[in-house]
């Protein structure tokens, strides 16, 4: 998106400049799948910030989606609560802003948790009403934008394979890649020729603190622009102390900002590239220090026990990992034909190592270490997945890393037009 500046210059006037979004040629059809009120609050952030520009979507779902934590449907009912209580408000500027009796109706609950290792479990109301709006008869594509976890579009695919034809997913990936493996791998497996944007990296060219234009400092920007003058507002302040990390709205940004249907482009949610192949590394041992994959790609590590018994798609054992001053448990499962298998994706460039726990003597106390790069997808190999023609991830030019973060640039050079845009409808609520 190129930005459009019109300067009038009158003797008693002084210059103006306008920022110019590129035109969506209609309002996109969305169901949003997300996590919000789980482990990461960013998710109400950019729930706020969709609701406060619900007039650009025709928002046809939102589904709870906790992959991880505590998250449920009463979480996105309590954030439309404060909605209904700004719309006035904001319904003084501008026109089209969805009714909140309607986001409560299509408001569903999804999957809690994370499916075994097949990628998929049970039908839910959410993966239901995925279905339900990927069937409707019209011309426009339903957009499934994730902000979490894939168990629900994940199941809507199994119950209903032929939708994938009707919509088009924009995944926010990363960190919730690492906790959606099984549903990425059902998916990527089962259905490559979906059309699909994969931003592992991107998106935190909105929120990552370096090189901050002055006016638009993260870390002030509730305090300048946001306030407590408002519901919305109040409540903003709950989440990172009111600092902006909404990381999942780079999926919103992206469907205001010119023609979705072309993903190379530049938009303020990004621009993205074509591949391939889904990088995946399978191992029948633990790893060592000389073995390494890209950041975001699949680690699967089998183990043969002969003459086992267990139940399929039971955990059968646990990776344990060192994450800070926590450690975090992956669960491995018995996939059949005495195969014992984990999945593993790490969400960023990191040396890991881990411990293997479990009942059986064969796998209990095996120790491995593993070295993520920072470039996705990285080199091919014999284990990947093939993609079809229309899967999307972030651009690996390295004149687009933003510090560290791959592709970080197509998001971050709008970040001063994107957080100005918000502002006005901030200052709409603040009156």
């Amino acid at each position: 998106m190129k930005i459009c500046f019109y300067t009038v210059c009158f003797s008693v006037f002084f210059a103006t400049a306008v920022y110019c979004q590129k035109p969506t040629p209609v309002k996109p059809r969305i169901v949003i799948s997300t996590d919000i009120g789980g482990t990461d609050p960013d998710d109400n952030q950019s729930m706020t910030h969709l609701l406060m520009y619900s007039d650009k979507f025709e928002i046809e779902g939102l589904i709870s989606s906790p992959s991880y934590g505590n998250g449920s449907k009463q979480e996105i009912i309590r954030m439309i609560d404060l909605y209904e209580e700004d719309l006035p408000k904001l319904q003084k500027h501008q026109s089209g802003f969805a009714s909140p009796d309607y986001l409560r109706s299509i408001t569903k609950q999804g999957y809690h948790g994370n499916v075994s290792f097949i990628g998929y479990s049970k039908a839910t109301e959410g993966s239901k009403w995925i279905v339900k709006c990927a069937k409707k008869k019209t011309n426009q594509p339903l957009w499934v934008l994730c902000w979490g976890g894939l168990e629900d579009l994940a199941q809507a695919l199994h119950d209903a394979p032929e939708i994938q034809n009707n919509i088009r997913v924009y995944w926010i990936g990363g960190p919730n890649k690492k906790w959606s493996a099984n549903s990425y791998a059902y998916i990527v497996s089962n259905f490559p020729n979906l059309w699909f944007i994969e931003n592992n990296s991107s998106y935190y060219g909105l929120f990552s603190p370096h090189d901050e234009p002055d006016n638009v400092i993260l870390s002030n920007y509730y305090s300048k622009y946001i306030q407590d003058k408002s519901h919305l507002g109040k409540d903003f302040i709950n989440y990172y102390k009111g600092e902006v990390k909404m990381g999942d709205t780079p999926s919103l940004l992206y469907m205001m900002d010119g023609d979705p249907n072309d993903p190379t482009r530049e938009s303020w949610g990004g621009s993205f590239e074509k591949f391939n192949h889904s990088p995946r590394t399978v191992l029948k041992r633990t790893t060592t220090a000389n073995d390494s994959i890209a950041f975001c790609s699949i680690l699967e590590l089998r183990f043969t026990i002969p003459k086992s018994k267990a139940k399929k798609e039971s955990i059968c054992f646990w990776m344990e990992v060192p994450y800070g001053k926590t450690v975090q448990k992956w669960p491995g499962y018995y996939i059949g034909n005495d195969v014992y298998a984990i999945r593993y994706i790490p969400k960023k460039a990191e040396v890991l190592n881990y411990k293997l726990s479990s009942d059986l003597p064969e796998i209990n106390g095996k120790t491995g270490t593993l070295i993520a790069t920072n470039l996705w997808p990285g080199k091919k190999g014999p284990d990947d997945y093939k993609l079809g023609n229309n899967w999307f991830t972030d651009k690996h030019d390295k004149d687009l890393y933003f510090g560290i973060i791959q592709g970080g640039k197509t998001v971050s050079k709008w970040k001063e037009e994107i957080l100005l845009d918000w502002s006005k409808r901030w200052n709409w609520l603040n009156e």
